[in-house]
């Protein structure tokens, strides 16, 4: 995986080979993050279901204050640790999780979160419960921006009254889009 952007721009980090990881590709993050490059300095990010964690990272390199990466393999743990040790990314700016993350959200927020980035797993379902929760328990705020990624094929699930989106686009295999609430 390469960092297409900002301080850690060109930097290839390794990624695992895990079944069902799917790293978002270069040219939707350099899509995504053109979107996010007015709000992404000094974020406060969540990345569910990590994966690669390409990204929080991503987010991270581009002045993202912090990035909490929640993912459910103890593997994918370990080697996004490694990979923010290689780029030397403290713990106060990047805290993993190796939990469920639709679990995790499934608990009250201590505070919400300005990006989420919620790309489950494809095939599993996953995407309407999470996004359920994340409403349900406070990760979210009336200013918060969420990025949803999916199954091409899949229409977008239906957000609470209000959220719109903003900007959409898709490849053969993927669906993107920036989610907010109309002002």
């Amino acid at each position: 995986m390469r960092i297409i952007g900002g301080d850690f721009r060109g930097r290839k980090l390794p990624v695992i080979l895990a079944d069902g990881l799917r790293p978002t590709s270069d040219r939707v993050r350099e899509t995504l993050f053109n979107w996010l490059q007015f709000e992404i300095a000094g974020a406060r990010c969540l990345d569910a279901f990590a994966g690669s964690g390409a990204l929080g990272l991503e987010a991270l390199s581009r002045g993202a204050r912090e990035v909490v990466f929640i993912d459910a393999l103890p593997q994918v743990q370990q080697q996004l640790q490694q990979n923010l040790q290689r780029l030397q990314i403290g713990v106060e700016r990047a805290t993993v999780h190796c939990t469920n993350s639709l679990k995790w959200v499934q608990n009250p927020a201590p505070q919400a979160f300005d990006i989420l980035f919620l790309d489950p797993p494809f095939h599993k379902n996953l995407m309407v419960e999470t996004l359920d929760a994340l409403f349900a328990n406070g990760w979210l705020s009336e200013q918060s921006l969420l990025y949803l990624e999916q199954e091409k094929s899949l229409s977008w699930p239906t957000l609470p009254a209000g959220w719109v989106c903003l900007k959409e686009k898709s490849t053969p295999q993927v669906r993107y889009g920036l989610f907010a609430k109309a002002e």
